[in-house]
């Protein structure tokens, strides 16, 4: 298993026909992949949400069914929860989280904004009561930590309440009938499923590119000084893209630059992003990598040839769709992703798309022109910007400000 992967673990949960209702979102480590390495549990959930966001899209994780995962008390209480879209990601609330009149009135409002919500290893309890009455919408109980008369003593008081009662740890076909006959509703453990681990390159960014994001958010920086640090980083470029079909679910507009990305997630979900991505990071040294940094180049690259083309010089956005272009042309080679899965997980916008695939349309002209240029075929070079009244001295001159550029972030 490689140090620079995400890693998250995913287990079904059942209705009463076997039926896959749900999955239950697990955080895995590097080092114990198969199962959970647990420190901190905050931090646990952190990667889970970041890997969720930024590792995966969310039909890869779920495809057509609802997630859940765990959340503690600080994790509950905090904004970046809110990044989870609520139609596709439910909360569970750790048995370990102390109920207050401030959890109560949170799990409340998450509840109002369209969040299912869950307790997790549950016993029944009077300090809970509230949250039975209409809050909570599934109850877990743990059978192997529960004696077999409490689950049958626990199954009586809340028939009552409107929940759904889920039996854990369901380990044989007798058991899932025992508890199906008591009236469980719904059904997770190893009978069905062991947790399966997904796995995806991991994309390296510094630290310090989420400090510095983090203190621009902060301070009011405008919105261009934003965009030039995600410029700055094809990987964080990939990420954005990926967290606005995350969040931003059933949004049909398409993408065409970073700015335009920026825009449609809205600064407030970016500054949770940031807080969670420097909880969560692992300060890999993504500024060192020499595929990051020929991608950088190339974006750079397109972007002043976009300036300079006849094809293009006159369209106000296309030295923006151009660095996009530049950036998600290697990143196939820099993470293993195949460009299908790119576009089909982006939702770019159709000319970027054309460029990309079939280097097709005015920006896929310059991406091929870019591609000879690396490969040093001048000479074939030459003969097309000629054709495109361009010379190459000031093709050369647009490739030496993009290595300039791209030297000053060093």
């Amino acid at each position: 298993m490689e140090d620079n992967c995400y890693l998250i673990g995913r287990q079904p949960i059942l209705d009463r026909q076997e039926k896959i209702l749900f999955y239950e979102l697990l955080f895995r480590s590097k080092d114990s992949p198969a199962s959970a390495s647990i420190k901190c549990a905050t931090q646990a959930t952190s990667r889970v949400v970041f890997n969720a966001l930024s590792g995966f899209k969310t039909e890869e994780l779920l495809g057509t069914f609802r997630g859940f995962i765990n959340v503690d008390a600080g994790m509950l209480m905090s904004d970046t929860i809110e990044l989870l879209p609520a139609g596709v990601i439910g909360l569970e609330l750790l048995e370990t989280m102390t109920i207050t009149p401030g959890i109560v009135s949170r799990c409340r409002e998450l509840k109002a904004r369209g969040y299912l919500l869950a307790l997790d290893d549950h016993t029944f309890a009077s300090e809970y009561e509230e949250l039975y009455k209409g809050i909570v919408d599934i109850i877990k109980i743990d059978l192997l930590a529960t004696p077999l008369e409490s689950v049958y003593q626990m199954v009586d008081q809340f028939k009552c309440y409107p929940v759904r009662l889920l039996a854990e740890k369901v380990d044989s076909r007798h058991t899932f009938l025992r508890c199906r006959s008591l009236g469980f509703d719904l059904f997770q453990g190893y009978f069905f499923a062991r947790p399966s681990t997904l796995q995806k390159k991991r994309m390296e960014d510094s630290a310090h590119t989420f400090f510095k994001l983090m203190k621009q958010l902060s301070d009011g920086a405008e919105l261009s000084e934003i965009e030039l640090t995600f410029k700055q980083s094809p990987a964080l470029t990939y990420k954005l893209l990926l967290l606005v079909n995350s969040v931003s679910v059933g949004c049909r507009e398409k993408i065409r630059t970073v700015r335009h990305a920026i825009t449609l997630l809205g600064l407030q979900h970016l500054k949770r992003w940031v807080q969670l991505a420097i909880f969560a990071n692992d300060d890999s040294q993504g500024l060192d990598n020499a595929l990051l940094d020929m991608i950088a180049v190339r974006a750079a690259f397109l972007e002043e040839l976009a300036k300079l083309h006849p094809c293009t010089q006159t369209v106000p956005n296309a030295p923006d769709e151009a660095f996009m272009i530049g950036t998600l042309s290697l990143l196939g080679d820099c993470f293993g992703i195949s460009m299908d899965e790119i576009i089909t997980g982006l939702n770019l916008s159709d000319e970027i798309q054309n460029a990309l695939l079939n280097r097709g349309g005015c920006l896929g002209d310059l991406l091929s022109l870019a591609e000879m240029i690396e490969r040093l075929e001048l000479a074939r070079a030459a003969e097309q910007l000629e054709q495109d009244g361009v010379s190459l001295e000031d093709v050369l001159d647009c490739q030496r400000k993009a290595f300039n550029w791209r030297s000053a972030l060093l």
